[in-house]
C-alpha cells in the first residue's frame, strides 16, 4: 500500500499526483484496487477465452493485473497510462522478462489507436478515480459525465465488432449504467464477492 496517500480524495483524478506518488514509491512497487487476477481469473478465462486476443488495459498504474495475465499466457497486452514517470518504471521493470508487452503513455480519455484495433479493454479503478471530484453523486459534476463518457466512447471506438470491455468497481449499478449503455452494445452486470461487494461490468459491442 502506497504511502502517498492524497491529502483530498478529488486528488485521484489529477494527473499530478499520480506522478508524485510513482515518483515517490520504488520501481518494484505493486498495488492493485478492488480484487487480484487470482479473484478474477475464472471471470475472465470466460471473457476472454482466446489468449491471443489483444488487450488494452486502461490506466494500468503499477497493478500486477498484465503480469499475471502474462504469466497465464494473454501475451498481447497493450498497457496505457498518463504518468510518463509510472510508464517508464514498467518498461524497465518488464523489458527483460516480458519483452512483447507494451507500456505507453497515453490518456484514456483520447486514445491514439486506430479504429477496431482491440479484442478486449479492461478497466480496473480508473474510472473510479476520474469520479472523485467534488459534487453529488446522484447528480455528478459535468466533467466526471464527459471524462467517463469520453473513455467509454473511445474505448468502444478501439475496440473490433465482438469486442468486450470489463470494467470493475465497487461502483453499483445506478452509479455507473448512465456511462456505460449505448445503442448497438449489451451490458451486463455481476456482483462479486459476499461482505463487501464489488461489480464487474462487461460491455460487448
Amino acid at each position: 500500500m502506497s504511502k502517498v496517500l492524497p491529502a483530498k480524495n478529488e486528488q485521484y483524478g489529477s494527473r499530478e499526483y499520480w506522478d508524485q506518488r510513482y515518483s515517490e514509491e520504488g520501481n518494484d512497487e505493486s498495488f492493485d484496487w478492488f480484487k487480484s487476477y487470482a479473484d478474477l481469473a475464472d471471470h475472465l478465462h470466460g471473457l476472454i477465452p482466446e489468449k491471443s486476443s489483444r488487450i488494452l488495459m486502461l490506466g494500468c498504474g503499477n497493478s500486477k493485473l498484465s503480469e499475471d495475465m502474462w504469466e497465464d499466457g494473454y501475451r498481447n497486452i497493450v498497457n496505457i497510462d498518463y504518468s510518463g514517470i509510472l510508464i517508464e518504471q514498467m518498461q524497465k521493470r518488464h523489458s527483460q522478462c516480458r519483452p512483447e508487452m507494451e507500456w505507453r503513455e497515453m490518456d484514456v480519455r483520447d486514445l491514439a489507436f486506430e479504429d477496431e484495433s482491440f479484442d478486449v479493454a479492461i478497466d480496473k479503478g480508473t474510472m473510479d478515480a476520474m469520479m472523485t471530484t467534488k459534487g453529488d453523486v446522484w447528480d455528478p459534476p459535468h466533467q466526471v459525465i464527459h471524462d467517463c463518457n469520453k473513455e467509454v466512447d473511445e474505448t468502444l471506438r478501439v475496440l473490433r465488432k465482438g469486442g468486450v470491455f470489463i470494467y470493475l468497481t465497487f461502483g453499483q449499478p445506478h452509479f455507473r449504467r448512465r456511462y456505460l449503455q449505448r445503442e448497438k452494445t449489451t451490458l451486463e452486470v455481476k456482483e462479486l464477492g459476499e461482505a463487501f461487494h464489488y461489480y464487474l461490468y462487461i460491455l460487448r459491442k
